[in-house]
C-alpha cells in the first residue's frame, strides 16, 4: 500500500459538512458521508485532527446575529461547533472509531479541555481528535483555531475543506470564467482577501510558522484521503 504523503493533518470543517450545501442544522447522511471520509483516512494510519465550525447553526453575518453584542454572537457559535463536534465523535465511534472531543470552553461533563500534550498523546494512540468551541475567544474565527491547533500538534498540513474546489481568481460560484490556481503563496491568498477562503489572521500564522494549507471541495469522494496521499487536487498554498 503506497505511503502517505502526511502522516498528521488537522482537518477543518465547515458546519455545512455536517449539514449539506446550503442546509442548516445537522443531516444524518451527511455526518456518515463526514466519517466516512475519516474513516477511509484513517485506515491509512494516519493521525488525524479537526476543527469544526458551527456555521449550520449560527453564522456571525445573518441580520439577528449582527444585532446582538459580537462577543455574545461568537460565543453562540462557539456552542454550535460543540454540537457538531459531538453529532461527528458518534458516528465516528459508531464506525469502531476511537475519538476524544476537547473543548476550549470547559464543558467537563461533555468534553475534555483544550490540552495541547494530552491531544496530542491522543492521536498518537489512534484516536481521532476533534476540537470544539474554537479558540475559546471572540473574535476569531475557526479557520484561525484550526491553524493554531494544527501548528500546536505539530501538523504536517492544514485541510481547509470548502464547498469549492480550490482557491479561484473571483468567486467560481458567481463568474463562470473564474480561473483556479493549482498553488499559490501565502502572500498572494493574503491580498485575495475578498474571496474569502480562509481569513487572513489563519493564513498569517500559517505564513509565520510555514505550515502549508490545502483548500479543496470535501464533497467530492475521498477527497481527503487524495489529498492525504498526495494527489495534487484543490489549491496548495505555501510560501
Amino acid at each position: 500500500m503506497p505511503e502517505p504523503k502526511y502522516k498528521r493533518i488537522l482537518l477543518k470543517l465547515g458546519g455545512e459538512s455536517l449539514s449539506g450545501k446550503g442546509q442548516t442544522g445537522i443531516d444524518p447522511q451527511s455526518v456518515a458521508y463526514l466519517a466516512e471520509e475519516v474513516q477511509a483516512v484513517k485506515a491509512h494510519g494516519v493521525e488525524i485532527a479537526i476543527v469544526i465550525g458551527g456555521g449550520n447553526f449560527w453564522r456571525g453575518n445573518d441580520p439577528y446575529a449582527r444585532s446582538i453584542d459580537r462577543a455574545t454572537a461568537d460565543y453562540m457559535g462557539m456552542l454550535g461547533t460543540m454540537l457538531n463536534a459531538l453529532a461527528l465523535q458518534d458516528a465516528l465511534e459508531k464506525r469502531g472509531i476511537y475519538t476524544r472531543v476537547q473543548s476550549a470552553i470547559e464543558m467537563r461533563a461533555i468534553a475534555e479541555p483544550y490540552i495541547r500534550r494530552r491531544a496530542i498523546r491522543h492521536l498518537e494512540k489512534g484516536r481521532v481528535v476533534i476540537f470544539g468551541a474554537g479558540t475559546g475567544n471572540p473574535f476569531f474565527t475557526t479557520d484561525t483555531a484550526g491553524a493554531l491547533r494544527a501548528k500546536e500538534i505539530d501538523a504536517d498540513v492544514l485541510m481547509k475543506v470548502t464547498k469549492v474546489d480550490g482557491v479561484y481568481d473571483k468567486d467560481p460560484l458567481k463568474y463562470p470564467d473564474a480561473i483556479k490556481f493549482a498553488s499559490i503563496s501565502y502572500n498572494q491568498a493574503i491580498m485575495m482577501e475578498q474571496i474569502q477562503v480562509i481569513d487572513n489572521t489563519a493564513l498569517s500564522l500559517c505564513m509565520d510558522n510555514d505550515l502549508p494549507i490545502i483548500v479543496f471541495d470535501f464533497f467530492q469522494p475521498r477527497s481527503v484521503e487524495r489529498a492525504v496521499m498526495g494527489e495534487p487536487i484543490g489549491t496548495l498554498i505555501t510560501k
